[in-house]
C-alpha cells in the first residue's frame, strides 16, 4: 500500500518536471491584484467588470478639458463631448484567465507574484474625430482674429498712414494632432487644459511702402443727376463703401463683396434695375453706376481686370461696352487685381449729383504714355413694334408700361499713344444688350360691348401711342342718362 503512494507521489513530481501541462479548472472570477488603470477587478467577473469600467469611462465623460482658442480664450468642454469610446475592451477577457491556464507551478508563480505586485492594464480610448473637428471649427475657431493691415487715409488732400494689427488664426489640422496626442499620452482622468495651435497672421503693409502712395494713376466720373432720390441714395452708400480702400499687390477687390449686403440695414434702398428684360424695384437698385464708374477709374489706372459683365440692357451714363454690373441674383461682380508693384488707393466721392473714384499709387509710367478708351459700336436693333398685353382683370382707363430698350452689340477698345504717337488699339472687351420693346398691360374691362371692341382693336395694332388715344376717348365718354322707368 505504501509502495503505491509513493508511486503517485514520484509520478506527479516526474510530470512536473517534465513539463506535462495541467489543465485547472476555470475559475469564474478574477485574480486578486488585477486591476484596470486604478480600478480594482479583483473578485469579479467578466460581466461585473466589465460594467465596472463601462461604469468608470461614462464618470470620465464629465471631465472637462479647457481648449485655450485664439488670444488665451477658454473653450470647457468635456470628454463626453469629444465621444470618447472604450477601445481595448478584450482586457477583460485576458485579465479573467490569469490564473487559469499553466500547469500548477506556474499558476503558483502567478498566484505569488500577484500578492507582491499588481497587475495594472492600461484602458485604450479613442475619440469622436469628426467631433473633436467641429467643436475645433465651431467652438475655438470663432476667436480667430483678422490680420489688418496697414491702410491710407486721405483727409483734406493729404493722405495719413493707419497702422495695422496682427491676426490669429486656428491651425485646425494641427490642433487637432495635439489634442489626440493629449489625450493619449498626458491626459490623466482629470480635469485639464491644452493650448491649441494658434498661426500669427503678420499684417501686410509698412510706413515705407504707403509713403510712395501718392499719384493719381487714374480718375473717372458718371452722373446722376436724372436718377430719383432712392437711386440717388443708393449710388452715394455704395461710394462710401468703398471710398478708403488700400489694395496691396497682388491682392484682388471684389465690387460686390465691398458694397454688400443689399439691405436697409446696410443702408440701401428700393430702386429701380434691370431684371429678366424689365426695370424692377430692388434694394440697392443704381449700385451697377458704382460698379461702372469704377471700372473706367481702374481702366485708366492699367489695373488687371478679372471679372467684368455688361448689363442686360443699355445704360445711359457711359458708352456701350464702357459699362460693368453686378447682380447678387446671378453671381456678376466687378473684380480687378493690383499687378502694380506699390499698394494703391481708392478715393471715391459724390457732389453736385456725380459720383467719381481716384485711384491713387506710384506712377512708374513714363510722362509721355496716355491711354484712352474707344466704345465701337457693331450692331443696333431698334424694336419695331409694341408689345401690349389685355388684362381683363382691370378697368378701361388702366396701363402699366415699360420703355423701350434699344439692342446693341459693341466692343471697348484700349488706345495707347507715346509722346501723341498712337502705339497700340487692344480689344478690351465686347458686349451685347437686349433689344426691348415698349411694352404695357391694359385693362380691358368693361360693361359696354363697344368699348371693348374698341379698346382690343386698338391693342391688335401694336402701336401703344393709339392704344392711350382710344383708352383716353373712351374714358372721356359722359355716361348715358337713364330715360325714365330704367333702372
Amino acid at each position: 500500500m505504501k509502495k503505491n503512494v509513493k508511486f503517485g507521489v514520484l509520478l506527479a513530481v516526474m510530470l512536473l518536471i517534465c513539463g506535462f501541462t495541467v489543465q485547472a479548472k476555470e475559475e469564474d472570477t478574477i485574480k486578486n491584484g488585477v486591476y484596470a488603470e486604478t480600478l480594482d477587478l479583483s473578485g469579479k467577473t467578466a460581466a461585473q467588470a466589465t460594467a465596472a469600467i463601462e461604469s468608470y469611462v461614462e464618470e470620465l465623460k464629465g471631465t472637462t478639458i479647457t481648449l485655450l482658442a485664439a488670444d488665451d480664450n477658454e473653450v470647457p468642454v468635456t470628454v463626453g463631448e469629444l465621444g470618447i469610446t472604450w477601445k481595448n475592451r478584450d482586457i477583460v477577457a485576458e485579465a479573467a484567465k490569469l490564473g487559469t491556464e499553466g500547469n500548477v507551478i506556474q499558476r503558483y508563480k502567478l498566484q505569488k507574484d500577484l500578492e507582491h505586485e499588481n497587475k495594472i492594464y492600461d484602458l485604450e480610448f479613442s475619440f469622436d474625430q469628426q467631433a473633436i473637428n467641429d467643436i475645433l471649427v465651431n467652438e475655438c475657431a470663432k476667436y480667430d482674429q483678422k490680420a489688418v493691415s496697414a491702410s491710407l487715409k486721405r483727409e483734406n488732400g493729404a493722405f495719413q498712414i493707419v497702422g495695422g494689427q496682427p491676426g490669429y488664426v486656428l491651425d485646425v489640422a494641427a490642433s487637432a494632432d495635439k489634442l489626440n496626442d493629449y489625450l493619449a499620452n498626458e491626459w490623466n482622468g482629470q480635469d485639464g487644459s491644452i493650448a491649441l495651435d494658434i498661426i500669427v497672421d503678420e499684417p501686410k503693409g509698412s510706413a515705407g511702402e504707403l509713403e510712395e502712395v501718392k499719384d493719381l494713376l487714374g480718375s473717372f466720373t458718371t452722373s446722376y443727376s436724372s436718377s430719383g432720390s432712392s437711386r440717388r441714395a443708393n449710388v452715394e452708400n455704395g461710394c462710401r463703401l468703398i471710398n478708403g480702400t488700400t489694395v496691396y499687390p497682388g491682392e484682388e477687390f471684389s465690387t460686390y463683396a465691398t458694397v454688400s449686403p443689399f439691405s436697409q440695414a446696410n443702408g440701401y434702398y428700393m430702386a429701380g434695375s434691370y431684371l429678366n428684360g424689365k426695370v424692377v424695384d430692388s434694394l440697392g437698385g443704381g449700385i451697377c453706376q458704382v460698379s461702372t464708374t469704377l471700372y473706367n477709374a481702374v481702366l485708366r489706372s492699367e489695373l488687371e481686370v478679372t471679372e467684368r459683365h455688361n448689363h442686360s440692357m443699355i445704360v445711359s451714363y457711359v458708352d456701350p461696352s464702357a459699362d460693368a454690373a453686378i447682380a447678387e441674383s446671378s453671381g456678376k461682380d466687378f473684380k480687378f487685381v493690383n499687378n502694380l508693384d506699390y499698394p494703391i488707393y481708392i478715393e471715391g466721392y459724390t457732389a453736385d449729383r456725380k459720383i467719381t473714384f481716384n485711384i491713387y499709387g506710384k506712377e512708374t509710367r513714363d510722362a509721355g504714355h496716355k491711354v484712352s478708351y474707344v466704345s465701337e459700336v457693331l450692331e443696333v436693333n431698334k424694336p419695331q413694334a409694341d408689345a401690349i398685353y389685355a388684362d381683363s382683370s382691370h378697368a378701361i382707363g388702366y396701363i402699366a408700361s415699360d420703355s423701350a430698350h434699344v439692342g446693341y452689340k459693341a466692343k471697348l477698345w484700349k488706345v495707347v499713344t507715346e509722346n501723341g504717337v498712337e502705339v497700340s488699339r487692344t480689344e478690351v472687351n465686347s458686349s451685347s444688350y437686349k433689344m426691348v420693346p415698349r411694352s404695357a398691360t391694359v385693362g380691358v374691362a368693361t360693361d359696354n360691348p363697344q368699348a371693348y371692341e374698341e379698346i382690343m382693336a386698338a391693342i391688335g395694332t401694336g402701336n401703344l401711342d393709339h392704344v392711350r388715344n382710344v383708352m383716353n376717348a373712351l374714358i372721356s365718354q359722359p355716361a348715358e342718362t337713364p330715360e325714365v322707368g330704367e333702372e
